[in-house]
């Protein structure tokens, strides 16, 4: 049993969330602490709704579905996570691997950043370790509470090889269309984090700066479009998850025309993730995308087939499973505006 549990939070449990009302097509995620912090799930500045979405009552879970967190080291008593918020260096002149530069933002010692094509950058290792953890903490906590991960299918019935929820607005990948609610539930989807959105748009910043030095132009715009992302699709990945080559064309004619682009972000078991200009596995471009990776793709890469070919076992960081109990996997965040 991963959960250490007491009568009274047993009696809890039961209480609010009583089996004839749960249903086992709802995959629950298992946790040592039920922190009921007020700054879990704060709403991102472009939700309509202008509230959280998190019950303040303590989330249910299911043991025969919880597969996604996993205790490790001696199973000595955990210290209950905090739900504070991401913390940029606030008062220290170093967070994470990387220190502060004069505007707030990292500068990471051996960062591989890097432009692939125009309108495709990577940053690697740029989320630090402690943002890693409180990403994981923070969509865990999201993970069991109203519009919680389940396993999405397609009409033909076929089921994709992953885990999703979705925060600000719900794709379905059924209809191929954005909505306020989940088709599966009627749920509203939570808003996405404030943290979340303050750490996309200081990741785009730095993606501009290198674009800026590389190609020497005036308006860096015109070739990686500043986007204010309202949806976030979050994708677990066991590790024998994958996706196929797709194009992302669900969002606004607007969005898609201006090239605004998706910002992916990678925590856990690294993936080799294939890009290119045609749907075609043979030809593709293949990178790995590691724990702390950001990924953007826009502008004249908007429209590029991508997918993950495979999840490599065994690659994440050791510390951040330590600190997170994630289970084997990749976590996958992906912003874009609508």
């Amino acid at each position: 049993m991963l959960l250490r549990r007491t009568s009274t939070l047993s009696w809890r449990y039961h209480r609010l969330y009583p089996p004839w009302r749960y249903g086992s097509s709802h995959v629950f995620l298992r946790f040592s602490s039920l922190g009921n912090d007020s700054n879990w799930g704060n709403s991102g500045v472009k939700c309509s709704r202008g509230k959280d979405s998190i019950s303040s009552a303590t989330p249910p879970y299911d043991p025969d579905t919880d597969f996604r967190w996993k205790r490790f080291g001696s199973g000595k008593k955990q210290k209950p996570a905090h739900g504070g918020r991401i913390q940029h260096g606030r008062g220290n002149s170093k967070y994470g691997g990387g220190s502060l530069n004069e505007m707030g933002h990292t500068e990471m010692e051996g960062a591989k950043q890097r432009v692939l094509r125009p309108g495709m950058v990577l940053l690697k290792q740029y989320i630090t370790h402690k943002e890693q953890v409180e990403i994981v903490k923070k969509c865990r906590y999201l993970g069991i509470g109203p519009g919680r991960f389940y396993q999405p299918g397609y009409q033909n019935g076929a089921k994709l090889h992953l885990q999703m929820m979705c925060l600000g607005m719900n794709w379905d990948p059924m209809s191929r269309k954005y909505d306020d609610t989940r088709p599966v539930d009627g749920i509203e989807p939570p808003c996405i984090p404030r943290e979340f959105s303050l750490l996309v748009k200081r990741a785009i910043q730095d993606a501009h700066a290198l674009v800026k030095k590389q190609y020497h132009v005036s308006n860096v715009e015109d070739i990686l479009p500043l986007t204010s992302p309202d949806i976030c699709i979050v994708n677990f990945y066991t590790t024998s998850g994958r996706l196929g080559l797709h194009q992302d064309r669900d969002e606004s004619r607007e969005s898609l025309r201006k090239g605004l682009p998706v910002v992916s972000l990678s925590l856990g078991d690294s993936a080799e993730f294939l890009y290119g200009d045609q749907r075609n596995v043979d030809n593709a471009e293949r990178i790995f995308l590691e724990s702390g990776d950001v990924l953007f793709f826009g502008g004249k890469s908007r429209h590029i087939f991508h997918g993950v070919s495979s999840i490599i076992p065994k690659s994440a960081p050791k510390a951040l499973l330590e600190e997170t109990r994630l289970r084997p996997g990749r976590l996958n965040l992906t912003f874009r505006q609508f």
